[in-house]
């Protein structure tokens, strides 16, 4: 890095004045540790994220450094248990963590949730105790990056429909297929790929870098999550050892409860990048000046914070009833989806508006508005989609699924 780089980036770095909004007295709800994670996690932020992430996000540049540091303040798998190398810690502190990494960028938190809820979670869930001791430890530590194999190229909202399978040759498993829009891929030691047996059922298995037809294109040419790494997973006749298959479940169920610890760190994460654009938005409009005076004392700029302020409010406490009922094992799917499907909404809303509050400014990266709109527009997506995610609700409603 040179010189003139190294300056700019502790110039921003003393730019970044966040702070968080708690107009209904939130941190009243949350305990001592919590607070503590949540400020560990944003010094951490501050120091290692805000003043590279435009650079990065610039250069469509993934820092791989950053995997090793998110081992080292325990952003891996928080939720698991100590003895596997994760943090023993409750999903509100997963959700905080997930929330201020998010704040400082929406590709951040899909490294360190994708690792954690994605990879980890199924692997401690549905694994041996030795897939445990072998994969969890590194993982956590972020000696290895891993990633998640399930949407296909043709099979994304109905990952039901995966052609990607295996079939038992003896000693080994023989996988063959490719998965799509795979973030981590391009750099993960390990991948969890579900796949279809040959009776058609569903299973998980680990799939290492380095074995024989196992590649990782990566994409590129991306306007949104430019420092996170996306790819394919392409398996060419791959033998799978056979104690690398998940041994406790299968079916779709399984990945599908994966996906439910992820989209909860979304729905967490994605009130971060709101926070953050209504903050930028805050400040900006009582120090830029037109007609004489500051543009926070027009109404229509005071309707817009007002707004914001509102619905991040709402959503704070939305995800704090959510944490609580994932704590006692109490949460289902479709309030899972209600939280991520509220939270992407209201983040890309607040984003729109911060950035009009900014006027020509906001499409610059000297403020974060633009970065967080084109990276939020992947996270409404990713995931279950808007739609889809409504759709889950709507068959909650009424008994009736839309999308069979």
């Amino acid at each position: 890095m040179t010189t003139n780089t190294v300056n700019e980036a502790k110039r921003k770095s003393a730019n970044d004045l966040f702070e968080s909004p708690d107009f209904y007295q939130i941190d009243d709800l949350l305990t001592e540790e919590h607070k503590l994670i949540r400020g560990s996690i944003r010094d951490f932020v501050k120091r290692e994220i805000s003043p590279y992430i435009e650079e990065w996000c610039q250069n469509a540049h993934f820092p791989y450094e950053i995997v090793k540091k998110f081992g080292e303040i325990g952003a891996f798998g928080p939720t698991i248990p100590q003895e596997y190398g994760g943090g023993g810690l409750d999903y509100i502190s997963y959700g905080l963590i997930m929330q201020e990494i998010e704040r400082g960028d929406s590709g951040m938190r899909s490294t360190a949730s994708v690792q954690g809820s994605l990879v980890m979670y199924p692997i401690y869930k549905f694994g041996s105790e030795e897939q445990r001791k072998k994969y969890l430890p590194k993982l956590a530590s972020g000696e290895w990056l891993g990633c998640f194999g399930l949407t296909e190229p043709d099979h994304g909202s109905n990952p039901g429909g995966m052609v990607t399978n295996f079939k038992d040759m003896g000693d080994h498993y023989l996988l063959n297929g490719a998965k799509m829009w795979i973030s981590n891929s391009p750099k993960a030691d390990v991948a969890v790929v579900w796949a279809k047996n040959e009776e058609g059922r569903i299973h998980g298995l680990i799939v290492e870098r380095g074995m024989e037809g196992f590649s990782t294109p990566e994409t590129h040419g991306k306007w949104s999550l430019r420092a996170s790494c996306t790819g394919e997973l392409v398996f060419d006749n791959v033998k799978v050892p056979k104690e690398n298959l998940l041994p406790a479940k299968s079916g779709l169920g399984a990945p599908l409860m994966c996906l439910d610890s992820a989209r909860y760190g979304i729905a967490w994460g994605a009130i971060g990048a709101a926070m953050d654009c209504y903050d930028s938005a805050r400040r900006y409009a009582k120090e830029r000046i037109q007609f004489g005076k500051p543009i926070g004392s027009f109404q229509l700029v005071q309707k817009k914070l007002a707004e914001m302020l509102t619905e991040i409010t709402k959503a704070q406490l939305l995800n704090w009833k959510l944490g609580k009922m994932m704590d006692e094992g109490k949460a289902t799917t479709p309030q899972i989806s209600m939280a991520k499907r509220n939270s992407v909404e209201m983040a890309l809303n607040i984003a729109r508006e911060a950035r009009q509050i900014h006027g020509g400014m906001g499409i610059t990266g000297e403020y974060p508005m633009m970065r967080h709109m084109m990276n939020l527009e992947s996270v409404v997506t990713y995931e279950g989609t808007h739609d889809i995610h409504l759709l889950i609700l709507g068959a909650d409603i009424t008994g009736i699924p839309a999308f069979q």
